[in-house]
């Protein structure tokens, strides 16, 4: 089993560190699961044998809070039933895969469920494992995926993810708008700011 473990240089301390092993079985990954316990990092991927370790920065770690406090306070003004999943695991041992989203959601009537309406991906340093292609097989409706200051939506449609320009979970969202309250100094602020500017609308 080849392990690759990925630093940033020393200019650019505030990224995410990975570390990546190939040739790991099912039973591997679930033991790095266990070894890690109930914790929310490192973050842990696995794909067809490949398994990636990340810990995330704290850029990367404010970004997906402060998206999952913009969502919900999207969801409250628009009297949406949610429930945020946090980094929940999910996995599928029948298809060799399994992800923790930076955050995920259930939308809608409380109900018992296995897989998340929504998960978003923030990618703040690029990793070696295609996040939408675990997925795409764990059959997530949609993936919002964060990069460059930018939200794309992907929604699954015949086993393939598709870029959409309005998200189908959450009809009426505007990403663009939202990404535009993801910089400011503070998390109250930026969820008073987009409340403010949703209320005007």
């Amino acid at each position: 089993m080849r392990a690759d473990t990925f630093e940033p240089d020393g200019n650019r301390r505030d990224e995410d560190r990975f570390v990546v092993r190939h040739g790991v079985s099912w039973a591997e990954y679930e033991q790095e699961l266990e070894e890690r316990g109930e914790h929310s990092a490192p973050r842990i991927a696995y794909l067809e044998g490949l398994l990636e370790i990340m810990s995330p920065s704290e850029s990367h770690e404010h970004l997906n809070w402060l998206i999952g406090y913009l969502v919900a306070v999207w969801c409250l003004e628009h009297d949406i039933n949610f429930r945020t999943l946090g980094h929940w695991t999910l996995r599928d041992k029948a298809v060799a895969r399994g992800v923790e989203p930076d955050v995920c959601w259930v939308f809608g009537s409380a109900r018992k469920t296995t897989r998340p309406d929504l998960a978003v991906e923030v990618i703040w340093t690029s990793g070696s494992i295609k996040k939408l292609e675990i997925y795409r097989k764990l059959g997530v409706r949609e993936v919002w995926i964060w990069r460059l200051g930018k939200l794309t939506a992907y929604a699954l449609r015949d086993e393939i993810y598709e870029p959409i320009s309005a998200s189908r979970v959450l009809p009426g969202i505007d990403l663009g708008q939202l990404a535009l309250f993801l910089d400011r100094p503070t998390d109250d602020e930026a969820m008073k700011a987009y409340r403010d500017l949703l209320r005007k609308s």
